[in-house]
């Protein structure tokens, strides 16, 4: 187990019965928690020279596991790629007033409001260019609900390419960006929509925002431009990750129930060690669990849409060199080029081996008895140098 298993295996009773978490919550922390479990099942993996034995299990493939989050970030990476067409790209951050938060965390179908107003005011932005051609330009979404210190903070990171295309196929390039306009359109937008959804009990809150955000909500634009060529690492650092890594974890007090943890405070970039109960750190960690099903990355613009035009656009990453970085991606290439040794091959002999047998959880096999599965399987073999 790593740490974040063991924390929330020791507190899984108490979740259930204190916190009462939503069913998407539960799953994820059942899943979370059993990663690499052999009872989950695995395949068993076998040396034919000297009939040597590996058990592979399987992983729980949940957004929550530090782990298979991690693996998860990279897929979406490499689809994002593939996508992306050969331009400079701008990263903007959309973030909304403090007051606001709790209606997201309360109403998690509000967070889909974040999403329209920001396609509603980046389309906008390039529409107003020229009402004729109506440029179209290709944009990434992405709904953080997480800060630094793991407290609820919903926004959105946004990969909008600078340019687009219009109705007729011409390609505009768009450097300026006017930062004023989507600070007082964000801010209109989003307001609009959250009062169409909760009711007028919202007025008040909706005219307080106005007058303590005169300029707008702060909307991050500047241009830190993403290059084609870094498109990977720029992707992977900002969209798709998972809420926290163990490597932030420090340690786990078991005796003071306490987690020490840290992080690079956003203000200042000053290096922070926080240290809080156990139940108050699983309380901020679940709350950032999305229900099932909810996506939260989308595609917008000419990366949304299948038009025989848009074909035409250059990609920055071509199809043949796509198929070459997945092929990268499998089980079996990550760990060798992570950890240094190729994990199908015969600590022994130095032999390559081969699939023997799948497990699954509905098999109810504990590992001695796979392993003994496995034997007995390698015993009926026809090759008489695999037992």
């Amino acid at each position: 187990m790593n740490i974040l298993q063991e924390i929330f295996s020791d507190h899984y009773e108490e979740i259930i019965y204190t916190l009462h978490p939503r069913y998407s919550i539960i799953e994820n922390v059942d899943k979370m928690i059993n990663c690499g479990n052999p009872r989950y099942g695995g395949v068993m993996w076998g040396c034919e020279k000297c009939g040597n034995l590996k058990f592979v299990p399987f992983r729980c493939k949940s957004r929550f596991c530090p782990t298979c989050g991690n693996k998860y970030s990279i897929d979406r990476t490499l689809s994002m790629s593939s996508k992306i067409i050969n331009a400079q790209h701008r990263h903007c951050v959309f973030t909304i007033d403090d007051s606001l938060r709790h209606f997201f965390l309360e109403d998690r179908d509000l967070l889909n409001c974040l999403f329209s107003a920001v396609r509603s005011v980046v389309l906008r932005t390039f529409h107003k260019d020229n009402k004729t051609e109506l440029f179209t330009p290709g944009f990434i979404s992405v709904l953080h609900t997480f800060g630094r210190d793991l407290k609820w903070n919903p926004h959105i990171h946004c990969l909008i390419s600078e340019g687009g295309i219009g109705n007729s196929g011409l390609w505009r390039a768009k450097n300026h960006f006017d930062y004023k306009f989507l600070r007082y359109a964000f801010r209109t937008v989003l307001l609009n929509e959250l009062e169409a959804k909760i009711g007028p009990s919202f007025k008040k809150v909706k005219s307080a925002c106005y007058r303590n955000h005169e300029s707008g909500f702060y909307v991050y634009a500047k241009p830190r431009k993403c290059n084609p060529s870094e498109v990977l690492k720029y992707i992977g650092r900002y969209l798709g990750r998972p809420v926290i890594a163990t490597s932030r974890i420090d340690s786990y007090d078991r005796e003071n129930d306490t987690v020490t943890f840290h992080y690079n405070r956003h203000e200042d970039e000053k290096y922070m060690v926080e240290t809080i109960p156990a139940m108050d750190f699983i309380k901020r960690l679940i709350r950032h669990i999305p229900e099932k099903h909810f996506k939260m990355i989308r595609y917008y613009g000419i990366y949304a849409r299948h038009r025989d035009v848009d074909k035409k656009l250059h990609r920055a990453m071509s199809s043949e060199k796509h198929r070459f970085w997945i092929s990268f991606n499998r089980w079996r290439s990550l760990f060798l080029c992570s950890m240094g040794y190729d994990p199908l091959k015969c600590p022994c002999c130095g032999q390559e081996m081969v699939f023997l047998e799948m497990y699954h959880k509905r098999d109810y096999l504990s590992l001695e008895e796979m392993y003994e599965r496995a034997m007995a399987k390698t015993r009926r073999s026809r090759s008489p140098t695999l037992y």
